[in-house]
């Protein structure tokens, strides 16, 4: 049997530390007047896009931890990464870090063998954020993480979901790999009691 990775070995944890990402704190949060909110985001009226075929197995990369994340189609080029889950929960950035990233540090590094978790803001009470855009990424896209050892992961999106937070697919998004992958995540639909009720979630594998 072939060694779990640090996100499968969390498992049972997660199951529970997950709550942290379903209910996203000031993910979506009402806008005040002067600040128009960005428009709701949907990707294929909250189902599942069309999985891309897999892309060729990139080789696995040692351990390094994100230091900026590009993915042009959405508009995005952040940095730095901040680290997430120093106390073992599932976060977000702050409002006041909405235009960064977050890497979720109990998982594996972007480019290790296993599922690397990038989390970010779609919106906040102060307006759009970092991943506003998410919208206009289709399978196919690139999203490029630049690690602090100077190497570039360059992974492929090869399915986009969009689902309700109660329905959160943890072992999807948090189950163990037999290659290297990425997964984003932010929120989407339509504001409900000052948050937006659902995951967009962005599964990409490491392509070089």
């Amino acid at each position: 049997m072939s060694r779990p990775s640090r996100a499968a070995v969390r498992g049972p944890v997660l199951a529970v530390t997950l709550l942290a990402l379903a209910a996203v704190s000031g993910c979506g949060g009402t806008a005040p007047a002067a600040v128009p909110s960005a428009p709701p985001p949907h990707i294929a009226a909250s189902s599942p896009t069309p999985a891309a075929p897999s892309a060729p197995a990139a080789a696995p990369l040692p351990a390094s931890v994100p230091v900026r994340v590009r993915l042009p189609a959405a508009g995005v080029d952040a940095s730095p990464v901040l680290k997430l889950a120093a106390d073992g929960s599932v976060q977000v950035p702050s409002a006041a870090d909405a235009d960064k990233l977050g890497w979720y540090t109990k998982g594996v590094t972007p480019g290790e063998t296993g599922p690397a978790v990038l989390i970010g803001h779609f919106d906040t009470a102060r307006g759009p954020a970092v991943l506003r855009d998410v919208s206009r990424v289709h399978t196919g896209d690139e999203i490029t993480v630049t690690r602090a050892d100077g190497t570039d992961a360059v992974f492929r999106v090869r399915e986009l979901e969009q689902v309700d937070k109660r329905s959160f697919p943890t072992t999807k998004v948090y189950g163990d790999t037999a290659r290297p992958e990425l997964r984003l995540i932010t929120c989407g639909g339509e504001i409900t009691d000052g948050h937006r009720p659902d995951n967009i979630i962005l599964y990409a594998d490491l392509v070089g």
